[in-house]
C-alpha cells in the first residue's frame, strides 16, 4: 500500500511547470505501461494545452486546481476543482484556461 498527497503533487508540478519552457509538467502516480490502470498528475499553465490526440483507453480527468477545457470536435466541457470529466472516445485536446492541475486516470488493455 502506498499513500500519495495529490494536493502536494499538484503544488509541486505547478512549480515545475512554471520553470519549464513547455509550461507543463506530469508525473505518473499509479500504474504505468505494464498495468491496466494508469493515473497521472498533469500541470498546465494558463494558455497551454495537450494537443489533439486519440484516447488511449477509457479515461477520466479529475480537476485538482484551476480551470480546464476538454475539447472534442465542436463539443467542449469546462472543469474546475472537484469536477470529474469523462474523456470522450475520439480525438480531443485539453486546454488550461488558468494555471491548472488534473489527475488523468486511464484504463488500458494490457497484453492485447
Amino acid at each position: 500500500m502506498s499513500k500519495t498527497s495529490l494536493t502536494e503533487l499538484a503544488h509541486q508540478h505547478l512549480d515545475l511547470a512554471r520553470d519549464a519552457s513547455s509550461g507543463r509538467s506530469a508525473h505518473t502516480v499509479n500504474g504505468g505501461h505494464e498495468h491496466a490502470l494508469r493515473q497521472t498528475v498533469i500541470a498546465l499553465l494558463a494558455g497551454q494545452l495537450l494537443h489533439d490526440h486519440e484516447s488511449g483507453g477509457e479515461a477520466t480527468l479529475q480537476v485538482l486546481e484551476g480551470h480546464v477545457r476538454l475539447v472534442a470536435g465542436t463539443d467542449s466541457w469546462d472543469g474546475t476543482p472537484g469536477d470529474l470529466l469523462a474523456v470522450p472516445d475520439r480525438r480531443h485536446r485539453l486546454e488550461a484556461v488558468e494555471d491548472s492541475v488534473v489527475l488523468l486516470t486511464v484504463a488500458l488493455q494490457v497484453g492485447v
